[in-house]
C-alpha cells in the first residue's frame, strides 16, 4: 500500500529523505541486504550539476556515474559514508560506485566546484524523497511499528532528531503526516580531493582551445 506524508521547510520543499525502519521483530522487515534494486540508479553528470540531487538507495547498490558533459569531470567522496575516487574520466563514458555501507556520502567533482550531490544508503527499504510541493510517497509499506527518520541540507543533526518519531501503521491508515523541517546550518564549503581550495578562476579538463 501507498504510504503519503509531505515534508514542510520554509526556504524549499524538495529533496528531503525520509524513511522508515520496523521496530516489529517481523522477517523481511529490517534489511535490504538480499534485495537488488530493480534497476541500476544513476547520478548522472549534466550541465556541470549531479541529477538527481539526492539519491536514496538500498546499501549494497552499484549506483552509475555517467558523465553527459562535454568535458572531463572527476567524480570524488572523502568525507563521510562511501569512499570513493573515480579520476578524471571524458564525455560519453561512466564509471559505477559500490555503497556497500549504509551512511550519508557527499558527492562533488574534483573540477567544478559547484558540483555537489548527496547518496543516503539505508538498511529499510521503506524510503522516499520529496518533490517540490514537500509530498513523499512510499511505496507497499505493510501495517506495523516503525521509526521515521528525516534528512535534508542544512539541518543541523539536532534538529533532525527532533523532527523523527515513531508511529503505528495501521491497515487502513495511508498518511504518514507532515514532517516540519527547519534549515539552520549553511552547508559547508568543501575543498578539493587533496583538501586544498578550488582554483578560484574555475577550470575545465582538457582545457578550452583558446582560438
Amino acid at each position: 500500500m501507498l504510504r503519503e506524508g509531505s515534508a514542510k521547510s520554509p526556504k524549499n520543499s524538495g529533496n528531503v529523505a525520509l524513511w522508515l525502519t520496523s521496530l516489529d521483530d517481523q522477517p523481511g522487515l529490517r534489511s535490504t541486504a538480499t534485495r537488488p534494486a530493480p534497476q541500476r540508479p544513476r547520478l548522472t553528470q549534466k550541465d556541470k550539476k549531479f541529477d538527481p540531487h539526492i539519491l536514496v538507495i538500498p546499501v549494497g547498490t552499484a549506483v552509475e556515474f555517467p558523465n553527459h558533459d562535454p568535458f572531463f569531470h572527476n567524480v570524488f567522496s572523502l568525507f563521510e559514508g562511501k569512499r570513493f575516487d573515480l579520476g578524471l574520466y571524458e564525455a560519453g563514458t561512466s564509471r559505477i560506485v559500490h555503497f556497500d555501507r549504509t551512511g550519508v556520502s557527499y558527492i562533488f567533482c574534483n573540477i567544478h566546484p559547484e558540483m555537489s550531490a548527496v547518496v543516503i544508503a539505508l538498511t529499510t527499504p521503506y524510503f522516499g524523497v520529496s518533490d517540490s510541493n514537500g509530498k513523499i510517497r512510499i511505496a507497499n509499506v505493510p501495517a506495523g511499528r516503525y521509526s521515521a527518520q528525516v534528512w535534508a541540507e542544512g539541518v543541523s543533526a539536532e534538529n533532525l532528531k527532533i523532527v523523527s518519531r515513531d508511529f503505528t501503521i495501521s491497515g487502513s491508515e495511508q498518511s504518514l503526516g507532515v514532517f516540519r523541517v527547519v534549515e539552520d546550518s549553511l552547508p559547508a564549503a568543501h575543498k578539493n580531493k587533496y583538501g586544498r581550495d578550488y582554483d578560484a578562476t574555475g577550470s575545465e579538463y582538457p582545457p578550452k582551445d583558446p582560438k
